[in-house]
């Protein structure tokens, strides 16, 4: 069933059940209130009668009219209490039984009955019994009090005016009723369609957006939850669109890269394959050759290994462990001072506890680590000076989960310090030294993943300096 379906469905029986509730409560209270008005009025009557003395007054009830008591509206009859039942000529006995009995005979519970029983020809009656004294003889004198015998004075009164009130009653209602669930369910139509348009447009623009790809976020107006739906919605569009984007320009920036070392082994093997034609070369040319070949050929796995960790671009680390993070750093630090040759090492670590991926969070390190050694050594010289000095310096510093890295190299120009973690960005200095500009975007990468941050600078009186601070694994969630 479509949501417009269930809206309108919902309204009508919301509706249809208030209607219907109600009516049952008006219903029974209207027949309530009949009934006891009925009653009211019955025993007032009745007993009023039999205070009068009408018993007494009127000794052969036989012959009497109905009339004479007062009570011409109704069915009037008298019950000994010795069984006998005596009443006008003129009108049907009321129905008597058991009850009335126990009313004549003074054993009834309130001393009173009243009750609804079936009548011929009147399909049901209300019932009253009252105690009273009869007088049995037949002559035209009074009847004295000690002459007198309990009787109960037993009237009925049709309730088919009550019922035929009660049937329009519940014919009305149940008009009333059925208008209001019509009327509820074209409310509710009109409601679904008015509230519902814009979900509807939302759900077209989705539809559109899943054939054509276009992420051009769609018009909003209101502030109500659809407008917040349609706010979320074009939300979601930026970032897949800042997604495609940046996978855009990654994969423009690698096939930029790749073609150069790629180009590089492809001429380098062409004059392999044209040497050999012509003879081939000599022992130390073709060793060279070859050197340069592996070395475009590291570079090319190199930068296939940052470009495919870029590549992932996950918001947060899935898979997180505790890990403590100086020893990440020493782990780093291990294997960038083998390939370091030349420089001083400056190291000062404290324990630091830490939720994340061991693995990607020391790919960042060493990348930090290397980055530093790289420009710590003047682009000329290599290894150790003639006296066995060390041709740069880096200091590592490892306080409460910030880690600083500072490097003895001529610093960052002012021009490239917002630019030094993009992807395949490089200053002028650094396109003659070795890299592919990804390394420092692998570091912003791990520490937004990690909920930290990255930032860089030019230290004083040294080179530059660059910060990593990640949160505490108790501030961390899993």
């Amino acid at each position: 069933m479509s949501l417009h379906a269930r809206v309108t469905l919902l309204a009508a029986v919301a509706v249809g059940l208030a209607v219907a509730f109600v009516s049952i409560g008006a219903y029974v209270t209207v027949r309530q209130q009949m009934y006891r008005n009925l009653d009211d009025s019955l025993q007032d009557r009745v007993i009023q009668a039999s205070k009068n003395g009408v018993l007494t007054r009127y000794r052969n009830l036989q012959v009497a009219s109905a009339d004479a008591l007062g009570l011409s509206d109704i069915r009037v009859g008298i019950y000994l209490a010795d069984g006998q039942i005596v009443g006008p000529v003129d009108s049907a006995l009321p129905p008597m039984g058991a009850t009335e009995l126990a009313v004549a005979r003074g054993t009834a519970p309130d001393g009173y009955s009243i009750q609804t029983v079936g009548v011929p020809n009147h399909n049901h009656a209300r019932v009253i019994a009252v105690p009273a004294e009869f007088c049995p003889r037949r002559d035209e004198q009074r009847c004295e009090d000690d002459q007198t015998v309990p009787a109960a004075l037993v009237v009925a009164q049709s309730l088919k005016p009550i019922d035929q009130t009660l049937h329009n009653l519940g014919i009305v209602l149940w008009a009333v009723g059925l208008l209001g669930v019509i009327g509820a369910a074209l409310a509710g139509n009109a409601i679904a369609q008015s509230g519902l348009r814009p979900l509807a447009r939302l759900t077209g623009a989705a539809e559109h957006i899943a054939r054509t790809e276009d992420l051009t976020p769609i018009p909003v107006t209101g502030s109500d939850e659809i407008t917040r739906l349609a706010l979320a919605f074009n939300a979601m569009l930026a970032a897949l669109a800042r997604s495609q984007d940046r996978q855009r320009r990654l994969v423009g920036d690698a096939g930029h890269e790749l073609r150069t070392p790629l180009t590089s082994v492809r001429t380098n093997l062409d004059l392999l394959a044209q040497a050999d034609k012509r003879g081939g070369l000599r022992p130390e040319d073709r060793q060279q050759l070859l050197d340069d070949v592996r070395a475009q050929m590291d570079e090319l796995t190199t930068l296939i290994g940052d470009l495919t960790e870029l590549a992932r671009d996950t918001p947060q680390v899935r898979d997180a462990e505790l890990i403590e993070l100086s020893n990440v750093v020493e782990d780093a630090l291990l294997k960038v001072r083998r390939r370091a040759s030349g420089i001083e090492w400056d190291v000062q670590l404290s324990p630091f506890p830490v939720w994340g991926d061991e693995r990607l969070l020391g790919r960042a390190v060493t990348n930090l680590l290397d980055n530093a050694a790289k420009y710590s050594v003047p682009d000329d010289t290599a290894g150790h000076r003639a006296d066995g000095e060390p041709l740069g310096r880096v200091t590592v510093r490892l306080l409460d989960g910030v880690l600083t890295v500072t490097d003895s190299g001529p610093g960052i120009a002012e021009a490239d310090l917002p630019h030094v973690f993009e992807r395949f960005y490089r200053s002028s200095e650094a396109r003659s030294r070795p890299g592919s500009g990804l390394g420092l975007a692998i570091v912003k990468h791990a520490a937004e993943q990690h909920g930290g941050m990255i930032y860089a600078r030019n230290a004083p009186g040294a080179g530059a300096q660059f910060t990593l601070w990640l949160p505490h694994a108790a501030t961390q969630s899993r």
